[in-house]
Order: structure tokens, then C-alpha cells, then sequence
């Protein structure tokens, strides 16, 4: 602290942190003024001093898998309050978000790649695990992807092998992804992980992604990291759902043909694709960085 003399006392006056970076903006709430920091593509954080900071982290999301597969898991999501920073500047990387399955009828449909990490000094956030191929493609491609939520796994065929089993979460950033369906319900592919809970199988469609978690650190309450929901073929008329918070929805042939991608900037997970020739899985939505103080 330092002192000023203003006539007639001696008056205490704080050195209040600073930084600057991304997209910056301030609020107030409960009588405190704060300073938000967003980052929505990669770049540098400069602290003028030493402080505390609060941060949210989110990796981004994983691709959908092909042919009633799984849904891509949602990035992993870490948020704390009182890191230490230093004087100095601090590399952001925001995660993109992975490759949803390729249109390869007939052929061997891949699994949805996984999303990248984010990272914020010595904080970094999993990208999420792409979901398994559909059709009981065996065990090269069918399991969803580990990552920060895991990805859904692939559905079973009658006549082809087994469902693919669901991708692992990691622990404080996110959930497991939703096996595939058993071979006695077949091709139905599992729902991605989010970072608030496990992505579902159901018996009449595609699995519905697990839920984001919501956060107010930028002065309005959103929910960020959904999982992706599940695709699925003939005679399952439920739609996949991708969680709240940027998951995208599974396809259903003949309901909806076309699986979504997840939401830029959340980390939700990619849908996964029906067959007949809407192979192709929704992108994993890419991911953020916001870190805030009191100003």
C-alpha cells in the first residue's frame, strides 16, 4: 500500500490488479466491480502486478462418431477462484473443437476425433473424447474416445459384433460418455459425457449428452460444455439430445437426417450421424478461457 497526505491526514490507498487481454468488459454485483478477461481464440493474458484471479477453462468438445454412433464428449471444464498470478505475460490457447466422422458409406466409418486442450498458466482443461462409429465396427472404432468427458460409444448391428462401450471423463473436469446399445436393440449410439454429468443410452433412440455446468463468471449465468447426443438408425424415433451447454444433437434417420454440431465457444460435444448417407458427425464445438477479479 502506499500513503498520500490530502491537507490534514495521512491516507492509505491500495494498489489494485490489472491485467490486460481478450475481450475485456466489467460489471458489478453485489457491490464489488469486476474485470472479465474473455478468451474465445488463442492469445496473451498480461498481469501488471501480482494478484488473485478466478478462471474458467474449458477444452474443446469432441467430434460425433459416424453410423448410429456415439456423441463427442464435452470439454473439460475447470474453474476455481485464487490462482496466484505474477507480473508477466501468460500464453492463452483456446482448444478447437474435433473433427465429427467422415461420409464414408459403405465403408469404415471413423469415430469422431477428439477436441484440444485449453490451457491458462498452469491450469488445462482436456479436450473432450470423439464418439465411437456405429454399427459395431469393432474394437478399433466403435468405443467413444477418452478426454475430459468421454465420448459416446457406437451402437450395435444384429449381425456384427458388439456395442462400443463409453469413453472415461477425467476426474474434475468431466463425466463418463453412454455405451452403445446391446445387439438386441440395435444401432443405437450412446451420449457423449458433459461436464456435469454422464451421457444416456435409450432403448428408442439415440443417447442424450450429459449435462454442462452453468456459470456466472461473466455476470450473466450460462451453461458451457454439454456432451453430444447419441445417432441412431431405423425404427428409433427419439432424437439424441447434446446436453445443455453447447452439445449438439444426435441424427435419427428419417426424423432429423443431419447431426449438429456443438456450440463454439462451450465446449459441446459434436451429434453423432444416422447411416444412408448422412454419415457425417457434427464438429465438437470449440472452447474458452474467461478469467476474472475484482477491479
Amino acid at each position: 500500500c502506499m500513503a498520500s497526505y490530502s491537507g490534514t491526514e495521512w491516507l492509505q490507498m491500495s494498489n489494485k490488479f490489472s491485467a490486460t487481454g481478450g475481450t475485456e468488459s466489467t460489471y458489478t454485483s453485489g457491490g464489488v466491480n469486476y474485470k472479465v478477461h474473455t478468451f474465445t481464440s488463442s492469445g496473451t493474458f498480461t498481469a501488471e502486478a501480482s494478484g488473485s484471479v478466478e478462471y474458467l477453462v474449458v477444452g474443446g468438445g469432441g467430434g460425433g462418431g459416424g453410423d448410429s454412433g456415439g456423441g463427442g464428449g464435452a470439454g473439460g471444464y475447470r474453474t476455481a477462484t485464487g490462482l496466484s498470478v505474477s507480473a508477466q505475460q501468460y500464453t492463452i490457447t483456446v482448444g478447437g473443437g474435433g473433427s465429427g466422422s467422415s461420409n464414408t458409406p459403405n465403408g469404415n466409418v471413423p469415430r469422431g476425433a477428439n477436441g484440444q486442450n485449453s490451457v491458462f498458466s498452469s491450469i488445462t482443461s482436456i479436450g473432450g473424447g470423439g464418439g465411437g462409429a456405429g454399427q459395431g465396427r469393432g474394437s478399433t472404432t466403435g468405443p467413444g474416445l477418452s478426454g475430459g468427458s468421454g465420448g459416446g460409444g457406437g451402437g450395435a448391428y444384429p449381425s456384427n459384433s458388439s456395442q462400443g462401450a463409453g469413453g472415461s471423463g477425467t476426474s474434475g473436469q468431466g463425466y463418463n460418455g453412454a455405451s452403445g446399445n446391446p445387439v438386441a436393440a440395435p444401432e443405437r449410439g450412446g451420449g457423449g459425457g458433459g461436464a456435469g454429468g454422464a451421457g444416456t443410452y435409450k432403448s428408442n433412440g439415440g443417447g442424450d449428452g450429459g449435462v454442462g455446468v452453468q456459470s456466472s463468471i461473466t455476470g450473466s449465468a450460462v451453461y458451457r460444455a454439454g456432451g453430444g447426443g447419441g445417432g441412431a438408425y431405423l425404427s428409433a424415433p427419439a432424437v439424441g439430445l447434446g446436453g445443455n451447454g453447447g452439445g449438439g444433437n444426435g441424427a435419427t434417420m428419417n426424423v432429423n437426417n443431419t447431426a449438429q454440431s456443438g456450440s463454439s465457444n462451450t465446449g459441446g460435444g459434436g451429434g453423432s450421424a444416422t447411416e444412408a448417407g448422412w454419415y457425417t458427425g457434427g464438429n465438437g464445438g470449440s472452447g474458452i478461457v474467461i478469467i476474472r477479479y475484482a477491479a
